[in-house]
């Protein structure tokens, strides 16, 4: 399998083929060294465990890229993992040898981390380190990869991960929303179709007779661009959901207000153009949300002075007497820390359904979810009605004590009375 041959220097050169049959060599001091490194190279290569010793050596950095550009995923997830990539994980690892990535220093790196991003980042940035050294074992240039068995953050609920409105509260907000925006807002609430979704929306899509909207294709924007993808997330997202009836009424105003964008987009922008996300949520999102009561609050003081009261995203108080309400409504929409998000509307669709006795099954399906437990984890919530319904059921529920042994006889809702030992 290989052979040792002595150099004028003294050593001794291990000289062996690897499997694409390429010859490979390694000096040692020794030739007992050189006779043991051939045998373990000889084992490696019947039980196809064979990694190049001087594969190690390759920069993490350059590897890594090759790794980013050699994927298929879509636009916006390759956006997403370049960003973490260029981000957190080159900075630290991008000028390493592959071969010196330990478990230990990957260990320390997550410990690191969490002490400054949030547990998802963590996670995500974990995520693409073990892809890139699961690359390189697979290519032969490590033998095992350092970041199994790494123990990484937990994602723990937050206070405010159960973002949801009411009914009631969704409808005093829509009047709130510029007129141009208004039905944009009523379908994510009334069909729980997602951002993309919605503004990807043309008009063959949608049947206002009948009352449904088909999801064929969604709209993605990456690094500020806007762009339209010919087909939804993923086969369950190609769906059919009902249009309510106030859903059908806005959409109805909207077609005969506004003209469709130049692929019969049903929602466009003042120039007729696509949507952009950030733009919709720092100019019509956010301020909408502050003149409906939903983030932070306004008192008029009289004369057009108004006081502002809102929370920052520590948790701070402010409050700031502003000369008119639209500069109190543009600050605090700016200021204010998390409130309900767009996608958070998708949430309370799905809340607001299974709280009225939808079938899970059912949600799903408008969701398009493919699997119901995605449904239940993620997109339902408590109502704010739930302690009462809880209430509600003990209800009839009343202990009588009877004289002497004091028996107690179980209320005639739960079963026939019998005497409690």
């Amino acid at each position: 399998m290989g052979h040792i041959v002595k150099t004028k220097a003294g050593t001794y050169r291990a000289n062996w083929r690897d499997p694409a049959n390429r010859q490979r060599s390694k000096t040692f001091r020794t030739k007992k060294e050189a006779a043991a490194f051939l045998a373990e190279i000889s084992r490696s290569l019947h039980r196809g465990t064979y990694v190049d010793p001087h594969a190690g050596k390759t920069k993490f950095g350059p590897y890594a890229q090759a790794w980013l550009s050699s994927r298929n995923h879509e636009l916006a997830t390759a956006a997403r993992d370049a960003s973490i990539m260029r981000t957190h994980v080159l900075p630290q690892w991008g000028d390493w040898a592959i071969g010196r990535i330990d478990h230990l220093s990957v260990q320390a790196w997550i410990t690191k981390l969490g002490k400054r991003l949030s547990p998802a980042t963590v996670i995500e940035c974990h995520r693409l380190l073990s892809g890139v050294l699961r690359s390189a074992v697979r290519d032969r240039l490590l033998g095992i990869n350092p970041c199994e068995g790494v123990r990484l953050p937990k994602r723990r609920r937050q206070a405010h991960d159960d973002r949801t409105i009411t009914r009631e509260e969704f409808a005093a907000l829509l009047p709130h929303v510029p007129d141009r925006y208004r039905a944009l807002v009523a379908l994510a609430g009334g069909t729980g179709l997602r951002w993309g979704e919605c503004v990807g929306l043309r008009w063959d899509a949608v049947d206002l007779d009948v009352g449904i909207v088909r999801v064929l294709r969604v709209m993605v924007e990456v690094d500020g661009r806007v762009s339209v993808k010919p087909y939804p997330k993923s086969k369950a997202s190609r769906r059919e959901v009902p249009l309510p009836r106030f859903v059908i009424e806005l959409l109805t105003a909207h077609r005969n207000r506004y003209e469709p964008g130049p692929l019969g987009e049903v929602f466009t922008n003042s120039a007729g153009g696509p949507l952009s996300r950030h733009v919709f949520r720092a100019r019509v999102w956010r301020p909408s949300l502050v003149r409906a009561g939903l983030l932070g609050s306004i008192t008029n003081l009289g004369s057009e002075c108004c006081l502002g009261t809102w929370t920052d995203r520590t948790g701070r108080e402010h409050s700031q007497v502003f000369p008119t309400q639209e500069e109190a409504i543009a600050h605090i929409a700016k200021h204010a820390g998390d409130g309900l998000r767009f996608h958070d509307l998708r949430h309370c669709y799905a809340t607001w359904l299974i709280s009225d006795g939808v079938p899970v099954n059912d949600v799903a399906c408008l969701l398009g979810h493919s699997q119901i437990s995605t449904t239940l984890n993620r997109y339902t919530h408590p109502s704010r009605e739930h302690h009462q319904r809880a209430r509600a059921v003990f209800a009839d529920f009343s202990l009588t004590f009877g004289p002497g042994n004091g028996a107690v006889p179980v209320p005639s809702v739960l079963g026939q009375e019998r005497p409690h030992a």
